[in-house]
């Protein structure tokens, strides 16, 4: 299985089996997460190097108007589409399994925990966001 026949199963409630194939995928792409995101987390970057990294994790190109303050979290990166103009504060979590769209414009306050879809323009904050 490859990792965009992955992504193209998870959807909110899709269940995965211990020991299956998509098991197999979801825990190598958590663990690639893993790997990107204690080097985002665990030394000073630039605005360029955050871009790279968080284009590195979702397997897009981020635009350069994005802005960070890790530290970041997520488990699995690759389900994650992010607009332009948006930005994410320090500490969030990002449960991306089901996919996480945030649309032009957004800042994400610290601490947040996304699942969903995030409108344009909007500010999104607190435990979870759903």
């Amino acid at each position: 299985m490859t990792c965009e026949e992955y992504l193209s199963n998870m959807k909110p409630g899709y269940i995965v089996d211990g020991g299956s194939e998509e098991h197999l995928v979801m825990h190598e792409l958590s663990q690639r997460a893993l790997k990107i995101t204690m080097e985002l987390n665990n030394k000073y970057h630039t605005k360029e190097e955050i871009i790279q990294l968080m284009s590195e994790l979702t397997g897009q190109k981020i635009d350069e108007s994005f802005g960070m303050f890790p530290p970041f979290y997520t488990d699995c990166g690759r389900n994650i589409h992010i607009g332009k103009n948006v930005f994410i504060n320090a500490g969030c979590k990002f449960q991306d399994q089901g996919g996480i769209y945030i649309e032009d414009g957004v800042l994400i306050g610290h601490n947040a925990g996304l699942c969903a879809q995030i409108k344009a323009s909007s500010l999104a904050g607190g435990m979870p966001v759903w």
